[in-house]
């Protein structure tokens, strides 16, 4: 058995037990906001850590997928599944259009650049209240399909168990095939990728947009779960929050961007208790695996056993 194929059956077999020790709505609650963060984690690790583009705006198309689906449904009675498709296109557009002039720049001009878009989105869901409501944030109408509509957390459970393990199977899927090798000698070295022929653009754009879509439907799917949306969804911390799982989880990995999401998403809970300790003892934990672990936890330990097997 490949690491490929173990780990999705490791994961799928995680998915399938985890309601077995699940025991009220809270823990459901935390198991598909921690899907719905995995799914963005592996579009943006697939643009950070196979491509090497940092993106500090990613929460904005997180946002903006949620939006589109809400303003659909919402103002204008669309069907949930059109609007998810349709906002999921259209935001491919934009990061495709958005992709082309900010991918010619590099290291912290291309930071710049994208925290730059992620604020301007900030600021329009803000501002534009006729639309999204303001800062006081709008309501999002049920989710359904074909006149089933999901309800209960275990039935939001497998559904976005279900989005998420197909995300996991695409990028695994995708960093396999010779668009992932592109991107990796992207990452490796963009003049000696276009010396050997390599479309550096193209594939930087490609891999952007991509990213774009699976935030635009993780957004979407989040809008329908929580059933009311405010902007915060799509701040600067959003995205710095989505970075850190991928840079935690292990960069150029796509099950450490679930991990990563997971830790992420469950370790302020756990911490909860201790108050005015919380923060400290997060931002404790944080750079202890940084400093100790500066390939993020699953690369570290998968090197680990491989070095001590050989």
């Amino acid at each position: 058995m490949t690491p490929r194929t173990g780990g999705m059956a490791l994961l799928t077999l995680v998915i399938l037990l985890l309601p077995l020790v699940m025991q009220n709505a809270f823990h459901y609650d935390i198991a598909i906001i921690t899907g719905l963060n995995a799914i963005v984690c592996i579009g943006l690790n697939l643009l950070i850590g196979y491509a090497g583009q940092i993106s500090l705006g990613h929460a904005g198309f997180f946002a903006l997928g949620a939006y589109v689906s809400a303003i659909l449904t919402d103002r204008w009675h669309w069907d949930p599944l059109a609007a998810m498709i349709i906002g999921a296109a259209v935001i491919g557009l934009l990061a495709f259009v958005i992709a082309r002039p900010i991918l010619k720049l590099k290291g912290h001009y291309l930071a710049m650049a994208t925290l730059g878009m992620g604020i301007i989105i900030s600021i329009v869901l803000n501002e534009e209240s006729d639309l999204t409501g303001g800062p006081d944030g709008m309501p999002v109408e049920a989710f359904h399909l074909f006149g089933w509509e999901p309800s209960g957390n275990l039935t939001w459970y497998w559904l976005v168990a279900g989005f998420l393990l197909f995300s996991v199977w695409m990028a695994l899927n995708l960093v396999h095939s010779p668009i992932g090798r592109a991107l990796r000698a992207v990452h490796g070295s963009e003049l000696a990728a276009s010396t050997m022929g390599v479309d550096t653009l193209r594939y930087k754009v490609m891999i952007f947009v991509i990213s774009a879509i699976l935030a635009s439907l993780a957004g979407s799917l989040f809008a329908h779960y929580s059933g009311f949306l405010t902007p915060s969804e799509g701040d600067f911390f959003r995205s710095i929050e989505f970075v850190t799982m991928v840079v935690l989880g292990g960069m150029a990995s796509i099950f450490g961007s679930v991990i990563g999401a997971a830790i992420l998403t469950i370790l302020p809970q756990a911490l909860a208790s201790l108050h005015d300790y919380e923060m400290l003892v997060f931002g404790g934990v944080l750079m202890g695996v940084m400093i100790f672990m500066p390939r993020g936890l699953l690369p570290t330990i998968t090197g680990f056993f491989t070095a001590r097997r050989k």
